[in-house]
């Protein structure tokens, strides 16, 4: 989720939902109804990977609105009120905090977790207590940092821990603190994702962060440039979306921030369900890369779980959660240097020479060809 310059990562698979912190506190109500627009109603787990405020400030409203199986905390403690309303409602709720033990393993639907880190309990900086870890699902992986600092990412590069991920959710926000040479030579990642806010005063993320990204041919999205970042996994292939114009500029008011809406957007509490029919391809721009979608019908229709695949190519786009065609209305796909309505990848996908589409619905079904 873009919550500016804080941290708050939903993950589902199948049933099963994950929150992996919960952004600052003016974001509670955001993260709140984020989750619910997503569909869930239960987390089996809930990870605030430190007590710092930016990323345990809307944790206390996600345990009041929904059912929870276990939560997840550092031993670390801090003595701001922020903490100390996350412990009040761990309380109030009857629920014991599960303590992160490296080397844990933990199941979550069809995929695992394992945790990393922290592998202390003495350290200055809270950022390092900062719980870590790893998450399989198929043949793809994701590792999460929190802030955790150079000392923590050398101490799992000691720990001989498997490090190597598709995907790496940078530490603290891009700061220098972290993803140091070392440690990001063994994730070796294809993706990385930086949660920052636009303009913050600290300068993140560090421009030689940025480099060492860069020089490892990392593709990097970052909150502060496209919103929301959604990765999802078919357990062979990961694809991504963006979602812009959310959380970013809302931070920048005094208001309390509302679930940012991706184009085309998924109403909270949408008056009857989204029909199925009436989609097809348009256009497929080859060299522009970009793909048109029109909805011929007189009702939205709900895109959630579909796929557009580029035959020749055989990569496919998954469409989020969420994802809402408005009756009438078209929706365009862009990949490589183009913008769209969604965001594919920043590659190219098309052949110039020639590359039939399909768009294919959550049950299998090809719906369209162009």
């Amino acid at each position: 989720m873009d919550v500016g310059q804080a941290d708050a990562i939903l993950i589902k698979q199948g049933t099963s939902a994950m929150l992996v912190d919960a952004g600052n506190n003016a974001d509670a109500e955001f993260v709140v109804q984020y989750i619910k627009a997503q569909g869930v109603t239960k987390l089996d787990y809930v990870i605030g990977t430190h007590p710092h405020e930016d990323h345990i400030g809307g944790l206390d409203a996600v345990i009041r609105a929904f059912q929870i199986e276990r939560i997840i905390m550092p031993k670390a403690v801090a003595t701001t009120k922020t903490y100390e309303d996350v412990l009040a409602v761990i309380q109030q709720k009857g629920f014991k905090i599960t303590a992160p033990v490296p080397g844990t393993k933990f199941a979550f639907g069809s995929a695992s977790f394992t945790v990393l880190a922290p592998n202390s309990a003495d350290y200055e900086s809270l950022n390092n207590h900062s719980v870590v870890i790893r998450l399989v699902y198929g043949k793809t992986s994701f590792l999460l940092t929190g802030d955790a600092e150079n000392i923590s990412e050398k101490e799992m590069l000691d720990k001989a821990f498997t490090l190597k991920s598709d995907v790496l959710k940078v530490s603290h926000h891009g700061s220098d603190t972290s993803t140091t040479t070392d440690f990001l030579g063994a994730v070796d990642p294809r993706y990385a994702v930086i949660s920052v806010g636009k303009d913050n005063s600290y300068g993140h993320p560090s421009s030689s962060v940025i480099k060492r990204l860069q020089d490892r041919g990392v593709q990097v999205y970052r909150t502060d440039e496209n919103g929301s970042v959604t990765a999802i996994s078919d357990g062979a292939t990961i694809t991504f979306a963006v979602q812009k114009d959310g959380m970013t500029d809302k931070a920048k008011t005094s208001s309390t921030p509302t679930p940012a809406a991706p184009v085309p957007s998924a109403p909270t509490q949408p008056a009857a369900p989204p029909k199925r029919g009436g989609v097809v391809i348009q256009n497929v721009d080859l060299v522009k890369e970009i793909v048109t979608l029109k909805n011929t019908s007189s009702e939205d229709v709900d895109l959630s779980g579909w796929m557009l695949l580029s035959v020749k190519g055989n990569q496919s786009f998954v469409f989020p959660q969420g994802t809402i065609i408005k009756a009438g209305s078209t929706l365009t796909i862009a990949s490589g240097d183009a913008n769209g309505d969604i965001k594919w990848t920043n590659k190219n996908i098309w052949n110039n020479d020639g590359d039939p589409a399909q768009l294919i619905d959550d049950m299998g079904n090809v719906v369209s060809e162009y």
